[in-house]
Formats: C-alpha cells, structure tokens, sequence
C-alpha cells in the first residue's frame, strides 16, 4: 500500500508523510465509469433544473478528483468506498494520467457553466453541462473517454512527453493488437 495520510495528535505531534494531492496510478476502470455515471445523473439534473447548486457539487466533485483523486470528491468518494466494495467484479486498471488529465477538463467546462450561469449567460451553461454529460455517458455506458483520447493525441503530438505515462504506452500497444 505505500501510501500514508498525515495524522496530527495534540497529545504526541505524531505526523506522518501526506500524499492527499495525489492521483491514484492505476485507476479501476469500474470506479471511473461508476463516477462518470454519477456525474451523467448530476449533470442531467441540472439540464432539467437549472438549479445553481448542481453546478456547484459539478465543480467540486471535478476539482477535487484533479487534485486529489477520490479524497475529497463526495461522488468518487461514493464509488470508491461504498458502492465499488460491493460490486462483485474484478479489477479493471488503466492509466491514471489521462484519467486526470479528463477530469481537469470536465474541471474547465464545469467552473465555466459556473461562471456562465452567474454571468447571466444561462444558455452558455447549460451548452456546457449538456456536453458534459454526453461525455461523462460515453464514459460510462461504453468506458469511451474522450478526455483520455485527447491526452493520447497530445502524447502522439509531442506535447506530452511518453514518460509522462509509461503505462499508456502498454495500454495503447495492446489495443492495437
């Protein structure tokens, strides 16, 4: 397990090595498509809606995976700790770096309809979480990841270095194969 969590006592200043700004490496394939569906139903409920709250819980679930994977997302919270433990599957892992790199662009669109929203642009959001959701379904019923297919091409392109992920290197060989 290698990881640990910071721990402060009153009593004994015991503090312990704090990874909480990290992103887990591999991802279980499962858990992200059960978030992305979380965020089709979150999202959904806004189109209908439009209630700013939503927009809020979009941000912060997106925001808080970017940087800190499932800690501090109640949805990836959700999947991780709850619902996943009782699924009876195994396994699936795929890289995390384009899994991040698909959150901090559901983060973009998510903080935009925000701001759209309270700008008074309320068509400007909604065109945002309506792609959002088209995305995070994709995601979720077909396991296709859009934001992990442009992280692909930026490799291809050279605008993200191959080390950078030396997992998605064995992941794309396969898939041609």
């Amino acid at each position: 397990m290698g990881r640990t969590e910071t721990l402060f006592t009153s009593s004994s200043a015991a503090v312990m090595n704090v990874s909480l700004f990290s992103f887990p490496n591999p991802v279980d394939e499962v858990s992200a498509r059960l978030v992305a569906g979380g965020v089709v139903v979150i999202a959904g409920l806004y189109l209908i809606t439009q209630w700013s709250w939503l927009l809020f819980l979009l941000v912060w679930g997106f925001v808080s995976r970017v940087l800190t994977g499932p800690k501090l997302s109640p949805l990836g919270f959700l999947v991780t700790r709850i619902i996943r433990p009782k699924l009876n599957l195994s396994e699936r892992l795929t890289a995390g770096p384009p899994k991040r790199f698909a959150q901090g662009i559901g983060a973009v669109f998510s903080i935009s309809a925000m701001v759209s929203y309270f700008c008074g642009v309320t068509s400007v959001s909604l065109l945002l979480v309506a792609s959002l959701t088209i995305f995070a379904f994709l995601e979720a019923a077909v396991g296709f990841c859009a934001g992990c297919w442009v992280f692909r091409q930026l490799v291809r392109a050279g605008l993200v270095t191959k080390s950078t992920c030396e997992s998605c290197n064995e992941i794309w060989a396969q898939a041609r194969t």
